[in-house]
């Protein structure tokens, strides 16, 4: 992305959120939450710390290089460390069928789950996405079993194709994540939700 737009990500706050680019500060919130067996679920491991620590340098990098990065999800009135969620530029190590493309994703403690967390964090990121970034589409994607997550690609007005199901890179055929879901949002689905 353009370096300008890197100051177009400030810290901001929603109602109940604040949402800011990655510190170090964020490594023990970073570890918790890759460590709780509810939040990797759908993950084929769980990071260590320092693969949490080299994940989090990995962030700090592409918030730089790209403006923005899966950002912080903060509580407003505490200040706790409660996941991320934001827009990306998938970096998995292999291609996915639908690249290029910009993917928004979460990862919040099961605390906030139910309470309408990433979905007020998703849309503004969205917003962010389709108005500042000008893009014409965001992607989203899961494995096919993520029923909570799928839940909240739906509530955000993504569209889903069976068709679009595809295997992920570099995951033998037969592992039990290997087969995902995608969900587009097209900049004028955006906008007529918007409008409607």
């Amino acid at each position: 992305m353009v370096e300008t737009l890197i100051d177009k990500c400030p810290r901001v706050e929603t109602e109940r959120l604040v949402l800011r680019k990655w510190q170090m500060s964020d490594l023990d919130g970073l570890i918790k939450l890759n460590t709780d067996p509810r939040v990797m679920e759908f993950f084929r491991k769980r990071p260590s710390a320092e693969e949490s620590e080299s994940a989090l340098k990995r962030a700090l990098q592409r918030q730089e290089e790209d403006g923005f990065c899966f950002p912080v999800v903060e509580d407003k009135q505490t200040g706790a460390f409660l996941g991320y969620c934001g827009l990306a530029i998938p970096a998995y190590g292999g291609p996915l069928p639908f690249d290029p493309c910009v993917e928004i994703g979460w990862q919040l403690i099961p605390e906030t789950w139910g309470k309408g967390i990433a979905v007020e964090a998703a849309n503004f990121w969205l917003g962010f996405g389709f108005e500042t970034l000008q893009l014409n589409e965001v992607v989203a994607f899961t494995v096919v079993q993520n029923h909570k997550s799928r839940r909240v690609m739906e509530k955000l007005g993504m569209a889903y194709d069976p068709a679009e199901d595809f295997d992920f890179p570099g995951v033998p055929v037969e592992h039990p994540l290997c087969r995902h879901v995608l969900y587009r949002l097209s900049k004028k689905m955006y906008l007529e939700c918007e409008n409607g």
